[in-house]
């Protein structure tokens, strides 16, 4: 049977999210997905969508309701592969108890301010040129591995090379724990 793999989006949502569907391409086939939208979950209202009324609205309560609504869907542990302020809404259900396996997070937002690490399996990708992105100090201090890909910013998920990196990284772990149960 497939492992569970749930997905958020970033706060962009399928607004700009054709690149999902390079992910899903990649992971379906060995995963059992299920897909949040961010910006839906964090039930975002702004005028006009820009990307500074985004990111208001999500610090304005969006993150709040974003955890509680996924606490509320979501009850079976599960891997979360998670993009942007989807990054973040994971980390911050995990802490609150969300049952959660592994959490692949790429340009999560804001985790610069977190001190504690979710009591799972974490990984951290960002661009070297992503604005926020927390210092190396801040993941020795939390304990968390961060990983900084040269060239990239903070869109970088939405990038075909980052797309099959993370696509591997992802299936080379589901594989190593399968032979790891044989």
């Amino acid at each position: 049977m497939a492992e569970r793999l749930v997905i958020l989006s970033d706060l962009w949502g399928a607004k700009k999210g054709l690149w999902i569907t390079s992910y899903l391409g990649y992971l379906q086939q060995y995963f059992d997905i299920v897909y949040y939208d961010t910006s839906q979950m964090a039930d975002l209202e702004t005028g006009l969508p820009t990307a500074e009324n985004l990111r208001e609205a999500f610090d304005k309560g969006g993150l709040k309701r974003a955890v509680q609504n996924l606490m509320a869907k979501e009850t079976k542990p599960s891997h979360y592969l998670a993009f942007g302020a989807g990054g973040t809404v994971v980390w911050n259900a995990a802490r609150k108890g969300l049952p959660v396996k592994s959490l692949y997070a790429v340009s999560p937002v804001h985790l610069h301010r977190e001190t504690e690490l979710p009591d799972c399996q974490v990984t951290l990708v960002y661009g070297e040129y992503m604005n926020n992105r927390p210092s190396r100090d801040w993941a020795l201090r939390v304990g968390v591995p961060m990983e900084v890909v040269p060239r990239f910013g903070q869109t970088m998920y939405s990038d075909e090379k980052i797309i099959q990196k993370v696509c591997k990284d992802l299936l080379d772990e589901a594989l190593r724990k399968q032979y790891q149960q044989l």
